[in-house]
């Protein structure tokens, strides 16, 4: 699979990246911790060189997986995780980075990044200058090679930024929530700062698999999923309408459609979730996908269809 910069670091990832907070098991349903470790190996095996985590992940319990299912690989992976909210005081940073290094069993993390601003889910606020000096500290040490954010607006990365160098932003960005393009977006390209997209299928939405009656079971964090809400769910129908035609023209699944499209977008890679070895091996292929220019424009058509009608609101979810 093709290797990509990270940001100005001599990280290389793949433009695919396996995405684990399914690993984690809290908010979801139907998680079982053998079939996701295969899942975790099978994208190693498929050329996913990439795992991105976070320590708020079933606290810990997704970074514990991964450490267990590819120590013996581990100088041949990039390992991404995240520190939450609560924790962005000094010294906070620095025990929640070694509480990752341990589940991880891994004695340096090659991008770690801030998960949420600070203030968000009502937790302290900090001052990015003292996140960063714990962030940069860690660097210093080796204990982490690249630092990175996520749900950062552009305002809030170019803070960041004043402290010390950023690779990469993680940001809700497919061809359903598109905030990133009138954002940070063109901070991020003119700064060569990586955009790793999560939520690239739209939590699903963009494979098609849900009908226009589903219902989630209890627990199911995407219920709280503003695409999902009934207005907005009638929308994705009939977009999904328009787009099934030009996966079948590339022989593509819908989900390897949205995920093409997403690593077209300049300087994007996308983070997808999995559930078992044959989804991961279904995302690893849609990095093969080679859209004509003809055809992005018509996915885009395709997806303005629902994102016309979003509200300029970064936040995939209504919690």
């Amino acid at each position: 699979m093709e290797l990509r910069s990270l940001g100005m670091s001599d990280i290389k990832i793949t433009s695919i990246i396996m995405g684990t907070w399914q690993a984690g098991k809290k908010l979801w349903v139907g998680i079982d911790d053998a079939e996701i470790s295969r899942a975790i190996r099978a994208a190693f095996d498929a050329g996913i060189n990439t795992i991105d985590t976070a320590e708020v992940y079933g606290d810990g319990h997704s970074e514990r997986i991964i450490g267990q299912t590819l120590s013996d690989v581990r100088d041949q992976v990039i390992y991404a995780s995240k520190v939450f909210a609560n924790h962005l005081e000094y010294s906070k940073v620095i025990e929640a980075c070694h509480r990752s290094l341990k589940n991880l069993q891994t004695d340096y993390i090659d991008l770690y990044q801030i998960h949420w601003p600070s203030g968000s889910f009502g937790s302290k606020f900090v001052p990015i200058e003292e996140t960063m000096r714990a962030m940069n500290e860690l660097k210093e040490q080796g204990k982490i090679k690249a630092i990175g954010v996520s749900n950062f607006s552009r305002v809030q990365l170019e803070e960041a930024a004043c402290y010390g160098r950023i690779e990469s932003l993680q940001p809700p960005y497919s061809l359903f929530w598109r905030f990133v393009e009138k954002d940070a977006m063109p901070y991020c390209i003119e700064n060569n700062i990586t955009i790793l997209a999560y939520s690239p299928m739209a939590q699903g939405l963009l494979t098609g698999k849900f009908g226009p009656d589903h219902k989630f079971a209890p627990g199911d964090h995407r219920s709280k999923n503003k695409l999902f809400k009934p207005d907005n769910y009638r929308r994705v129908q009939e977009a999904l309408k328009k787009l099934r035609p030009i996966a079948d023209r590339y022989q593509l699944s819908m989900g390897q459609l949205a995920l093409a499209w997403v690593i077209a977008q300049p300087g994007t890679c996308a983070i997808a979730g999995a559930r078992n070895a044959e989804q991961v091996i279904q995302n690893a292929e849609a990095a093969k996908a080679d859209l004509e220019e003809a055809d992005l424009d018509e996915i885009e058509a395709g997806g303005r269809m629902v994102t016309d009608y979003l509200a300029d609101d970064p936040v995939l979810w209504k919690w």
